[in-house]
């Protein structure tokens, strides 16, 4: 619930931060020379890029919580299952070990969103989160796809 709420403030935060940003854009447009018309039109592309870029980022977090709930209703989440240091961060050997079954598991299921899924959520205890990330893309994809 914590992870929801911190998004949610960044989120509404980014928003109020490109209406600023497209205040000025067009402010910078009505006063009509060449040079600040070219300025607030290139000041209004940021907030257009940003405003695309938080909602596929909202789209992908949705979509993965979706995938977590249908998931979790039919009792495949993975469980945790990693060995933690007396810090409490997760022991890379048995975060290895984890991975290891769940990259076998998706290679024999490569159509399965399920262990796709499986696979984000070890690539994600491994700290990898550019792949956890792709994995979990190929997971919507397929769940998509799948009935």
């Amino acid at each position: 619930m914590r992870a929801k709420i911190s998004y949610a403030v960044t989120a509404a935060v980014l928003v109020v931060y490109f209406v600023l940003v497209g205040s000025r854009g067009v402010l910078l447009i009505e006063a009509g020379t060449p040079l600040t018309v070219a300025f607030g039109v290139a000041v209004l592309i940021l907030p257009v890029i940003g405003v695309w870029f938080l909602w596929k980022n909202t789209e992908f977090v949705r979509d993965a919580n979706r995938l977590a709930a249908e998931l979790g209703a039919e009792g495949g989440l993975p469980v945790d299952e990693l060995k933690r240091l007396p810090s409490g961060r997760v022991d890379r050997d048995s975060a290895d070990e984890v991975f290891a079954r769940r990259k076998a598991e998706t290679e024999a299921a490569p159509d399965d969103w399920r262990s796709w899924f499986r696979l984000a959520v070890a690539y994600h205890d491994a700290r990898d989160t550019p792949r956890a990330r792709k994995a979990m893309q190929r997971a919507i994809a397929l769940r998509k796809i799948s009935p």
